[in-house]
This record gives C-alpha cells, sequence and structure tokens, in this order.
C-alpha cells in the first residue's frame, strides 16, 4: 500500500488517489479511463517516448496493452508537494515475446505535476531491466556488462 508523505490541496489529493487507482485497473478495454485524470493537453515522457495530448497518450497506451497478458502495479511511496507528486512503485507485466512471456519485474518513479488534472506525467525505470535483459542474445550481453560496472 502507498504511504503518503507531503502536502497538498485536497483536489489535488483526491487527484493523485484517483490516479493511484486507476492505473492498477487499466486493461485494453478500459482506456477511457486516462481521461479522468490527464488533461487533454497531457505531457508524457518514459525512456522511449515523449509525446503530447490525451489522444496521443490513450493510442501510446492501446499499443503497450494490446500484446501484454498481464500487468500490475505495487506502489511502493507517495511524496506529494502542492502540485508536484513522485511515487515510486514496481510494475510486473508479462508479454509472450519477452522472457518467453514469464512475468517481469521493473522498478521505477513517476513525477506528476497536478492542476485540475494531471498536465505532466513523466517515468523514469531502467529499460535494460525492462526490455533488453529479457531478449535472448542481447539479454546476456546486458547482465554481463551489469555485472562488471558493480566490481
Amino acid at each position: 500500500m502507498a504511504n503518503f508523505c507531503g502536502h497538498a490541496s485536497s483536489a489535488q489529493q483526491l487527484l493523485l488517489e484517483q490516479f493511484i487507482n486507476i492505473y492498477p485497473t487499466l486493461r485494453a478495454d478500459n482506456l477511457a479511463l486516462l481521461a479522468e485524470i490527464y488533461d487533454d493537453d497531457i505531457r508524457f515522457q518514459d525512456p522511449l517516448h515523449q509525446l503530447q495530448g490525451l489522444a496521443l497518450l490513450t493510442d501510446y497506451f492501446a499499443g503497450l496493452y494490446r500484446n501484454i497478458t498481464d500487468i500490475h502495479f505495487d506502489i511502493q511511496q507517495v511524496l506529494m508537494t502542492g502540485e508536484q507528486a513522485a511515487i515510486s512503485w514496481r510494475m510486473f507485466f508479462a508479454h509472450p515475446k519477452l522472457a518467453a512471456g514469464k512475468l517481469i519485474e521493473v522498478d521505477g518513479m513517476s513525477h506528476l505535476t497536478l492542476a485540475d488534472k494531471i498536465i505532466f506525467h513523466r517515468d523514469y525505470f531502467d529499460v535494460g531491466q525492462m526490455l533488453y535483459e529479457q531478449l535472448p542474445l542481447v539479454g546476456g550481453l546486458v547482465r554481463l556488462i551489469k555485472k562488471r560496472a558493480q566490481t
């Protein structure tokens, strides 16, 4: 369960709670829920994409959810100050073309800017952990590089 720290207006706290409640329920067939939390002109960025607008974000999520066989999030901690929020999370997902369809864990963090709705969302996560390490030939090489970097 989330650990809330910090302060914000009650409307912003409610919006953040709504975000936390909606994300675990998202699926390819209910992406209209995004309009409940995101501004029409939302700016979204992750390590692989940068886009602006609710329509583009919805299309992006539709592509992501199309082939995922399982996905869920474990919210670790929520920090909020005024209109800014930081959420640390662990995502679990399965994709038939990655890790032989087994569940993959990815640690990440989201930075949100809130107004009446969320106007900015940036995700930070290890692309290697999510993608590259899960590929048959590339995965071994990425894990070897990470191991050598630690010594």
